[in-house]
């Protein structure tokens, strides 16, 4: 009986699943990042975060997702971290993006997107990443994503474009001052992360026409700056994952439909597909 492992890690948080018997058990530890943490360091973790909770189970099969793995040395430093830990098991590392394609397209061919913290995309032949449109990170892109439409709302609550209503409840829900926000902008760490909290006030807020217009510009932008970009889109699915994908899911369908794009499927977090596409080989 094959015991598989599967991760899908991004820099706070890691999501693992223990498939053994047709049973599965979710573990959820501490993000491995390899930017941030050496070998070592990954190595404890995983030994006291995952392995006490996988009881007497010993995976034959480890196959990890996770952000920083478009990185050779650190695809390296990670193998050899997780060969460690798990000395008799085959070990996969790979992007979260292939991850994610895996995921939504499974063994089709079809376009897969992440909405979350940051955005991505990529066409995925069913096997591999065929194309991929640059990122350019929170500053200059990552149309779409939670940092971007953060930003936004702090703009129009900075600049003073929200009406008297919306920035009423904006001082309620935050009663942090610009001088606050902008401290946390240019000097605290992790900036990205802090603008893209500011999608709840855009989740709580839907119907007021300043909060659709831009969930719907911010959307807008990730379609013209990068789906545009394949002319796969107009040939196959479009597939997302993430929690601003899976909040703004109708945005999402309306803008396919403007586009004469085809919708796939939206998932909150890639390891339910993962878990299936896994599950088939």
């Amino acid at each position: 009986m094959d015991v598989k492992l599967i991760a899908d890690s991004g820099a706070t948080k890691c999501e693992w699943c223990l498939l053994q018997g047709g049973k599965r058990k979710k573990i959820l530890t501490q993000g491995i990042s390899p930017y941030f943490l050496q070998g070592q360091q990954i190595v404890g973790l995983l030994q006291k975060e995952l392995l006490p909770r996988l009881k007497n189970a010993v995976p034959d099969e480890v196959h990890y997702y996770g952000t920083g793995l478009g990185n050779a040395s650190n695809v390296k430093m990670l193998k050899a971290a997780l060969k460690k830990v798990f000395p008799g098991a085959a070990i996969d590392a790979n992007t979260d993006l292939l991850g994610a394609a895996r995921a939504l397209c499974c063994n089709e061919k079809g376009v897969a997107c992440i909405l979350g913290t940051g955005s991505n995309s990529c066409y995925y032949n069913g096997k591999k990443i065929i194309k991929n449109s640059p990122g350019l990170g929170y500053v200059l892109g990552d149309e779409g994503s939670g940092a971007y439409l953060g930003k936004k709302v702090v703009q129009y609550y900075l600049y003073n474009t929200f009406d008297d209503d919306l920035r009423a409840r904006f001082d309620a829900k935050y009663t942090a001052s610009a001088h606050e926000i902008l401290e946390h902008v240019y000097k605290e760490p992790q900036p990205n992360r802090y603008l893209a909290s500011f999608t709840n006030f855009l989740a709580e807020n839907r119907g007021h026409f300043m909060i659709e217009n831009i969930i719907e510009d911010g959307l807008n932008d990730f379609f013209y700056y990068h789906l545009y970009k394949y002319r796969e889109s107009w040939l196959y699915p479009i597939h997302f994952t993430g929690s601003v994908a899976y909040g703004f899911r109708d945005v999402l369908q309306e803008l396919c439909n403007t586009y004469e794009l085809e919708l796939g499927r939206v998932l909150k977090q890639p390891m339910d597909g993962l878990i299936e596409y896994h599950s088939k080989k």
